[in-house]
């Protein structure tokens, strides 16, 4: 095992032909007679794994040199050891406020130096051990969430290929309704209301979270799912219930996380917990109506989850926007007025005031994710 490196600094070569003599049969050492000297072999490597430092020395003192090496982030971990003729109990506690580790007075006993440099050494070398470990569980943390991420993502990308296949009439709408989404969130982000509750983390679960809107329609009769045509009442009421489907889904995905990790997935996989609860919001509540005429739950304004209601605006426009078997598409401008007319009524106003801010992007967007 390589030994520990002391760097002693003192004006006094009889110190440091003293202090060399006592230290090298068990240390490496280095030695300089001055603060300025101290400070610019502390920048060579390898960094000593303690200083050994006198305070009265011409030029840059022992106080000015141990706040130079506490102000450098790649010294400031170094132990300081003050040895000097300076003993009043005010120099020491001056040397100690400013970071230094020891005050030992001159003159010293040998014995009691080598005692206290061990001390401070293996002191470090916890540290350092405990630094090390605390930065490899971190790493080890940030590779699991990296796995659960893919693994998600490509659970996520199964169940939308799923959803699709079930209704294949609207190809690209998962990836354009995921977009609008973004650029409607990204823009409310500016806004004092919203900075928090859709700062980058959030927003980026919900979004991932959009492709899920629709996966009650799973549980929809083919017969109502790929009629060619409009649906009766009887047929949209039940066509309606595909927000409850979904919703119920995913909760009962949550749940039996949990059973299986014997915790609440909000406790054991507080990730994933949060991605499932935004997916939950969206599937359940994106046809909510601002006005609280909407469905499932008929819920009004605020009531709305902030992700559904950024879903309901997506959804609309992208239905409206494209072709379906019972409509042809309409036209950018018609979409955007009954948008606007839709302001405090089907969708949030804070939603269209940024709908009608991006305009630009959506039409970006409809045009390069149009269905083939």
């Amino acid at each position: 095992m390589e030994k520990p490196e002391i760097l002693i600094v003192d004006d006094e070569p009889i110190n440091l032909t003293v202090l060399r003599m006592l230290l090298a049969p068990t240390y490496r050492v280095r030695a300089c007679k001055s603060g300025e000297d101290a400070l610019r072999l502390l920048g060579i490597a390898p960094k000593p794994d303690l200083v050994l430092m006198d305070i009265m020395m011409p030029g840059m003192d022992g106080y000015t040199t141990l706040k130079g090496i506490r102000g450098n982030p790649k010294t400031t971990d170094i132990p300081v050891m003050y040895i000097s003729a300076l003993d009043s109990s005010i120099d020491e506690e001056k040397g100690l406020q400013l970071g230094a580790v020891d005050y030992i007075g001159k003159p010293f006993k040998p014995a009691i130096v080598l005692e206290r440099i061990k001390v401070h050494l293996e002191l470090k070398e916890a540290r350092d051990r405990l630094k090390n470990q605390n930065e490899w569980l971190e790493a080890e943390v940030e590779r699991r969430i990296r796995e659960n991420q893919l693994i998600q993502d490509a659970a996520m990308s199964v169940i939308v290929q799923l959803i699709e296949t079930r209704d294949a009439d609207t190809a690209n709408h998962t990836l354009r309704t995921k977009a609008y989404v973004e650029i409607l969130a990204r823009r409310l982000q500016k806004l004092p209301g919203f900075a928090q509750r859709l700062d980058d983390v959030a927003l980026d679960r919900i979004v991932k979270a959009t492709p899920l809107h629709d996966l009650g329609k799973i549980g929809i009769p083919d017969a109502i799912l790929l009629k060619p045509g409009k649906l009766t009442p009887e047929e949209f009421e039940i066509m309606k219930k595909h927000c409850i489907i979904g919703g119920n889904a995913i909760k009962s995905a949550i749940r039996k996380a949990g059973l299986l990790t014997n915790s609440p997935l909000e406790e054991s996989n507080p990730v994933s917990f949060m991605f499932l609860v935004q997916a939950q919001e969206i599937a359940m509540y994106h046809h909510e109506r601002w006005d609280g005429t909407g469905y499932p739950e008929a819920l009004a304004g605020e009531a709305i989850p902030l992700s559904a209601r950024l879903m309901a605006l997506a959804d609309v426009f992208d239905a409206l926007t494209t072709p379906r078997v019972y409509k042809n598409p309409w036209s950018f401008e018609e979409t955007t007025t009954y948008i606007q007319q839709q302001k405090g009524k089907q969708f949030d106003p804070d939603m269209v005031d940024a709908f009608i801010a991006e305009q630009v992007a959506f039409k970006q967007v409809l045009v390069l994710l149009a269905d083939d």
